[in-house]
């Protein structure tokens, strides 16, 4: 039995006979730069994507102590990893911005809290759901605080097992999650990408909405994943794939998530409603080739 359930995000559904929801993830591509978000967040827009994604840490509670004073070479010097943290983390001058800038330009926003800290800074925005990152899927006090804030979530599966995935949906509940099939490679093997887990996900988890959040180079494996059935699409998007940071080259530029969204949207028209049928528009090549009628044309 395949997937016909939908979650209502924002102002539109996610799921079942929906459009695929696309999502342009920023993260931190932006390098702390509120300017790099804003071009990024103009260009998901140019691409037609339904929604931008960043990504919200409390430094402090994220890094562990024996990292924090590791130094390491940075676009703006050699600094210490905690204070590297500190740097390109946005605050709330920079989300309250944003905020109203998606607002204007009419685009979905979300994140994804790495702590309860983070959670707690976000709910001053009325943001359309939270995104649960694959890191964060074991983590029992976060999942239990984003569920506390009654949003729909986005539950990523990288680097867990099934049983991980089925103790999370367990504990969340079906009611407003959507799953994502990941594997947390940055870029990933082709050959680990397991796409065929949107069909077992589909038939295990038949009220719940399924998707994809892609961290490949290319765009093959997303649109196979479309053709799978994924009812969202989460791909990171960059300026340029060789900018300073860990997720730019798994990322796709903006031209690219331009085609990407164009030929979602052209595989959604031709993957049809899978009942057999002869159209009008075969009716010339019928009559012509054919020497045995057809009853019933549509």
């Amino acid at each position: 039995m395949y997937n016909k359930a939908r979650v209502k995000v924002g102002n539109r559904y996610i799921g079942s006979g929906e459009p695929v929801y696309i999502i342009a993830e920023i993260g931190i591509n932006h390098n702390g730069s509120l300017e790099i978000a804003r071009r990024l967040i103009d260009g998901a827009i140019f691409a037609g994507c339904d929604a931008v994604k960043f990504q919200k840490r409390t430094p402090e509670l994220c890094v562990p102590e024996d990292q924090w004073y590791l130094e390491r070479d940075t676009p703006w010097g050699r600094m210490t990893y905690i204070d590297y943290k500190r740097k390109i983390e946005f605050g709330g001058e920079e989300f309250s911005f944003i905020d109203n800038y998606c607002r204007e330009r009419g685009i979905d926003w979300f994140a994804s809290p790495w702590d309860e800290e983070a959670v707690d800074f976000l709910e001053q925005f009325d943001t359309v759901l939270y995104k649960i990152p694959s890191a964060s899927l074991t983590d029992k006090v976060l999942l239990n605080k984003i569920k506390t804030t009654g949003k729909p979530i986005m539950l990523s599966t990288g680097m867990s097992t099934i049983d991980e995935v089925e103790d999370a949906v367990d504990f969340l509940g079906s009611d407003k999650l959507l799953l994502a099939q990941s594997t947390s490679t940055y870029p990933c093997k082709l050959e680990e990408l397991n796409l065929k887990v949107i069909l077992n996900y589909k038939q295990r988890y038949s009220e719940i909405p399924i998707g994809y959040s892609g961290h490949e180079t290319g765009l093959a494996p997303t649109f196979a994943a479309v053709a799978l059935g994924a009812c969202f699409i989460e791909r990171h998007i960059t300026l340029d794939r060789a900018m300073w940071g860990t997720d730019q080259a798994a990322s796709v530029e903006v031209q690219g998530f331009f085609r990407m969204v164009g030929n979602i949207r052209d595989i959604e028209k031709s993957l049809g409603d899978g009942i057999k049928r002869v159209y009008h528009s075969e009716y010339n090549s019928l009559k012509k080739l054919r020497r045995v009628k057809a009853n019933s044309v549509v």
